[in-house]
């Protein structure tokens, strides 16, 4: 499937859509969730069009692979989550929920975050 340079974080890094950034380099922008699921929610996203975990490694230059996953820790040292803790998640297409198709990595902080999925019922 072709990238769509329509989708909202594709016009964030254009400067179409403004957002709360935190972070930027030349290989990530981050910012805060517009609708935070804990206290602390930032979302990093690549600079460059990749629609998943998937595409991003497969197609990115390796500069750019380790300059944003760079950014990730940064931006968690930043928030001062290393302290207490903090999760990162991707989600990659339907059945994760993945609902922008620009690869973006949430690191969630600021409160304990509990289990990471429900246990499975036999």
């Amino acid at each position: 499937m072709a990238y769509d340079d329509t989708n909202i974080f594709a016009r964030i890094l254009r400067g179409e859509i403004p957002a709360k950034t935190v972070y930027e380099d030349e290989h990530a922008l981050a910012f805060h969730d517009i609708n935070p699921q804990a206290p602390q929610h930032i979302l990093v996203i690549p600079k460059g069009p990749y629609q998943s975990m998937d595409d991003f490694t497969a197609h990115a230059p390796d500069a750019l692979i380790a300059g944003f996953f760079k950014a990730v820790g940064h931006v968690a040292r930043q928030m001062g989550a290393t302290e207490t803790g903090y999760r990162i998640l991707a989600n990659h297409g339907a059945d994760a929920h993945q609902e922008v198709p620009h690869l973006h990595i949430h690191i969630f902080a600021g409160r304990p975050l509990g289990p990471m999925l429900t246990p499975m019922k036999d």
